[in-house]
């Protein structure tokens, strides 16, 4: 059984829900917009010891459930054939990381997709509406692209349909026209499972 959730709640616009083989289908086909929190990373940052090499300024990051968790989901991404085009992250490390270690297209960096020094406190406006004009532009024609940010943009832009996102939970939008419109919601644990779930059908003919 195939385990994508279609999401559901107060969203800006009624979702035209997609689910299971039938969402797997319409995202490697390209035109959706995944909307992403980055990877598990503990609220404390590292000290100075514990920071990663390339984390100078002593960010929060990944640790190893998070490093692990993204370096999974994007094996299976590309085990799904999902074609991945422009990809947007947060300036923040942990987004960053998340993007790097999926083995992601390498990421436009947007300053909308930050925390403003204040990880997990609440976004201003400017942000919330970046992501929702970004969820609603058309990918590179036969692709999918990926945003990856921190939970309180996401909250801020989406309202109900993102509450109680995970770490590196995802929510899939289909632009066009009018107010974004969420059609499904999937956790980093999940595309693993969708995976292996493809792989037996490919190996049993279904």
């Amino acid at each position: 059984m195939w385990v994508v959730v279609a999401a559901c709640g107060a969203a800006p616009a009624r979702p035209q829900a997609v689910s299971g083989a039938a969402l797997v289908t319409a995202l490697q086909h390209g035109g959706y917009v995944i909307v992403m929190r980055h990877a598990h990373a503990p609220e404390t940052p590292p000290g100075a010891v514990a920071a990663d090499r390339a984390n100078p300024d002593k960010e929060r990051q990944l640790d190893g459930q998070g490093r692990n968790s993204a370096r999974v989901m994007g094996a299976a991404l590309r085990a799904l054939r999902v074609p991945i085009g422009t990809v947007w992250s947060s300036p923040t490390y942990r987004a960053r990381q998340t993007a790097t270690i999926a083995g992601l297209p390498s990421p436009k960096i947007a300053q909308e997709l930050g925390d403003n020094g204040h990880s997990m406190q609440a976004t201003n406006n400017n942000q919330a509406a970046w992501l929702r004009r970004h969820v609603i532009e058309a990918p590179q024609r036969g692709t999918d692209t990926v945003i990856v940010t921190q939970y309180p943009n996401i909250s801020a832009a989406f309202d109900a349909t993102a509450a109680g996102m995970k770490d590196g939970e995802a929510l899939v939008f289909r632009p066009g026209k009018g107010a974004p419109q969420a059609v499904g919601r999937i956790g980093i644990d999940q595309w693993p499972v969708l995976a292996e779930q493809l792989k037996r059908e490919r190996q049993h003919g279904t």
